[in-house]
């Protein structure tokens, strides 16, 4: 059976190039687990929220050797793991400061997984791993709409020069950064940090837009 992997057939959305593109993001499904504080934290909610994330996602994509098998699954690779970030209070904004930062983790997943698939992984789990809280997950239809979004390589903490370069093609095309409560700061990691060399950390950065009215 060929194995579905979004990243090799979507490639526009995971693979922009190295200066901001103009894309009109479409509605996919996630699993979602929110959080806060800094993400660096051992033991912190953003490692909790990764490893419940990825329980899930695995406890959905080995269905079939348990037995199971979803109705229209298909073979599928894991996608990359992708996050929305913003900061608790934008009074006295510091992107430094990163006990400040809140997110919602998330994972794509397949369009053959209904919430009724995804309550049978959150058994799953909630039986293997008793001490991870499944209720944090959710399973959700998320829609972006048009964004500006770039290939950052190197350091997490280099983000704002790229940053910079995706607001200048904002002003250049009358557009405007929409960043709201509904619309966030939203990454995608490419590869394991712990794997890759600090400078050649690949993530796809984008954030929301408008065109002026």
């Amino acid at each position: 059976m060929e194995t579905m992997d979004f990243k090799a057939r979507e490639k526009a959305l995971y693979f922009p190039p190295e200066r901001p593109v103009l894309i009109d993001v479409p509605e996919m499904l996630f699993l979602q687990v929110d959080g806060r504080g800094d993400p660096n934290m051992e033991d912190g909610e953003y490692t909790e929220a990764l490893t419940l994330l990825y329980a899930l996602a695995y406890a959905i994509k080995m269905m079939p050797k348990t037995g199971f098998v979803p109705q229209g699954y298909v073979s599928y690779a894991v996608p990359p793991l992708e996050g929305l970030w913003w900061l608790d209070t934008m009074e006295h904004a510091d992107f430094r400061d990163k006990s400040r930062y809140c997110f919602t983790s998330m994972l794509r997943q397949p369009e053959f997984v209904t919430e009724e698939i995804f309550l049978r992984a959150a058994e799953t789990v909630a039986k293997k791993k008793p001490a991870l809280c499944v209720e944090k997950a959710r399973l959700t239809r998320f829609y972006e709409g048009l964004s500006v979004q770039c290939m950052h390589i190197g350091s997490y903490d280099d983000e704002p020069a790229t940053v910079e370069k995706m607001k200048a093609l904002m002003a250049e095309n009358g557009l405007l950064c929409d960043l709201s409560d509904t619309r966030k700061h939203h990454e995608i990691y490419l590869g394991d940090p712990r794997k890759v060399p600090l400078e050649k950390r690949k993530t796809v950065l984008r954030y929301p837009v408008r065109r002026y009215t």
